[in-house]
């Protein structure tokens, strides 16, 4: 990542860059703070959730099958999700 801003109490955007098939570009993903926890071993545990949506095809993906109903088989907007879980250590 590249930049980290707090948009509120418990969320921020996180500003990076994402390479795929050797094209890289800027994204941005909303983060949530999910709080903070005790996993069954004891260990102190934050949990953030980041989502984000970018275009497959700014990255050169640009494969597609008409559907036989109309419409086509793979959308053009790809869908960023991540449950991400840190350990705190003492």
């Amino acid at each position: 990542s590249s930049k980290l801003e707090k948009t509120d109490d418990d969320n921020w955007q996180l500003t990076g860059d994402l390479t795929i098939k050797d094209v890289t570009k800027p994204v941005k993903l909303d983060v949530e703070f999910g709080g903070v926890g005790k996993d069954p071993w004891g260990n102190t545990k934050a949990g953030f959730s980041l989502s984000g949506k970018i275009n497959r095809k700014d990255w050169g993906l640009n494969w597609n099958a008409a559907l036989e109903a109309g419409g086509v088989l793979v959308s053009d907007d790809v869908r960023i999700l991540c449950e991400v879980q840190y350990a705190i250590e003492a």
